[in-house]
This record gives structure tokens, sequence and C-alpha cells, in this order.
């Protein structure tokens, strides 16, 4: 093995005039000190072409779910000439944002804006306020058969609600709630709705995870157990009351099923509703060359002002929702 620098020949003098045994352990920790340099020159390299093999993974996951959205919003800028080019395929030559005016008219925006966000933001409360009752309940509560009432509540997150949209449909009839806001509004207040079973589970998760000491406290200065859960329990319960009510807010706001078999009134509808209608009320309008290229434009920025405010709630409140999930007993 050679020295390397420039005095190798001072170097092998120095060395010759060292004892055997002392020449050994030199030339056995020259040996490991380039054995290590090497390896640590093969890991840094494997630990490269791992983080590239992730990076290239991560970009083309992120295209299969970034290719509607983006599509979207392409088609919805383009013109009826740039619509037929086959030589445009994403960016269209002149943006066309009077398709955006003309979805917000047919859509009769701020109406059926005021429907959803009555549909989504009162159900979303009720499934908040409910549902962290039962699960502090399951999380907090000893009794008899507890753990099969618990099995029982997930045990419907399995059921598809189609399956009992027919007995609830009659029931609800019998009470006079049709074309009306109550079947949706109600059960989210009894621990049901769209996906309550979920949101218990969260909030039971997540109650379980906080120490005892809160509640031991409490009961020694008093407090009831309504009052534990509603002054003590629920202030320190922010991350679960996230998570519940982002992921109920948007599942109210994109739910057409439910919406559909209870309100028969158009002025009660709400906006993903109003899509499917679109198609029809372009064809009657006179307006450009033919209905067909139109109405691809046209319901293109209609279903963008559909999802739009939520795109913008989840860019707002985004990092707190990661934070949420993390906490709240999801994944871990």
């Amino acid at each position: 093995m050679r020295f390397r620098g420039g005095g190798e020949k001072l170097r092998a003098e120095l060395a010759s005039q060292l004892p055997v045994a002392s020449r050994k352990k030199m030339w056995s920790s020259f040996r490991i000190r380039r054995y290590m340099e090497m390896a640590k020159s093969k890991s840094r390299w494997g630990r490269l072409i791992f983080k590239l093999a992730v990076y290239v993974l991560l970009i083309d996951m992120s295209f299969v779910f970034l290719y509607p959205f983006i599509y979207m919003i392409s088609t919805s800028l383009k013109t009826p000439v740039d619509l037929l080019d086959m030589s445009i395929r994403w960016i269209p030559r002149s943006m066309e944002v009077k398709n955006y005016a003309i979805a917000y008219k047919l859509l009769s925006y701020p109406l059926y804006l005021k429907n959803s966000a009555i549909l989504s933001i009162v159900p979303m409360a009720g499934q908040v306020i409910s549902c962290s009752f039962v699960g502090y309940g399951f999380a907090r509560f000893k009794f008899p058969g507890r753990e099969v009432l618990f099995m029982l509540a997930m045990f419907t997150l399995i059921i598809p609600p189609q399956s009992l949209i027919i007995p609830l449909f009659i029931q609800y009839k019998a009470l006079g709630w049709m074309d009306t806001y109550l079947p949706i509004i109600v059960p989210s207040f009894l621990g049901a709705g769209l996906r309550g079973a979920l949101f218990i589970f969260i909030f039971r998760q997540f109650f379980r995870g906080l120490p005892y000491e809160l509640e031991e406290a409490a009961i020694i200065d008093g407090c009831s157990s309504f009052r534990i859960y509603w002054n003590i329990i629920m202030p320190v319960s922010q991350p679960a009351i996230l998570v519940t009510s982002i992921l109920s807010l948007v599942w109210h706001w994109n739910d057409y099923f439910e919406p559909t078999v209870y309100l028969n009134s158009f002025e009660k509808f709400t906006l993903p509703m109003m899509l499917p209608r679109l198609y029809q009320q372009l064809e009657q309008l006179a307006i450009g060359r033919t209905g067909e290229e139109l109405s691809i434009t046209v319901v293109m920025a209609a279903t963008f002002l559909v999802v739009l405010p939520m795109l913008i709630l989840y860019l707002i409140l985004q990092k707190q929702f990661m934070k949420g999930i993390e906490r709240s007993g999801i994944v871990g």
C-alpha cells in the first residue's frame, strides 16, 4: 500500500525505522481507514440512488392524482378552436376566462353555494359534538357490553348506505321530513350521519391517549362527568376535532347520493347536484358554435368552481390537518 501525499519517501523511511509490531499496526490502521472511506463512499451513493428512486416514485404517484385536476383546469380555459386542435394538449393558445363567467351564471353560484354550506357545516358541527360524546363514553367508561357496542358501531362502516336507503326513506317520509334538510342534519346530531362511526373511532382513540390525571383532578374538585367532558376534555382535543371537522365537511360537501334522494325542490339543491344539469341547460343556449364544444369547457369550469371552496380550505389548513392526523390516533 502506497502513502498518499508529497513526502512518500520520507514517510517510508520513518516507517522503516519503527519496530515490526508498530509497522504492522500502522499498516493495519491505514487499511481499516481506507476500507471505511470506501464503505462511506458506497453508502453515500447508495443513499443518493435510494432517494432518487423514492422521488421518482412519488412524482409518478402524484401525477396520477394530479392528472384529473390539471386536465380540468386546462380544459376549462380552452376556446372551441383550441378544443378541436389536436396539437394543443395542456396549454391553450388563449385563455378563455369567459367559461367561468358562464358556469358561474348557470350554476346560480351564490344560491347553491349557500345550500351546500348549510348541508356541510351544520352536519359537521353535529357530528363533532355527538361523535366526540360517544367516543368519550367508549374510551373512559366501563360498562357491560361496551366492546360489543363499539364493534357494532364499527360494523356500520362496512354497510353500504344504498342498502339502508329504502327503510330510511319510508321512515323519513312518515315523519314528514321529505324535501327538507332534516334527514341529513338530524342523524348527524345523534352520532350517525355520513361515516359517523369513523369519527367515533377517531375520538375514542384520541381520548384513550389522554392522561387520567386530568379527570381525577376534576373529580376531586367536584366536577360532573359531563362537565369534565365539555370543559376539560374537549378543549385539549383540538387535533381530533380538526380532523373530524375537515373530513366531515368535505364528505358532506361532495355527497350527491342522499341529497338526491331526499330533496325534490330545485331551489334546495346543492352545487354537486347542479353539475349533471349543466349539459341539459347548455343544449338550450344559443352560445358558441356547438353545444358539445361549449359543454366540455363550461362543465370543467363549473366543476372547478364546485371544488374551489374545499381546495381553499385544504390549502389553509393543510399543516394543521396533517398534525391532527398524527396526533389523533389514525396512524402510528
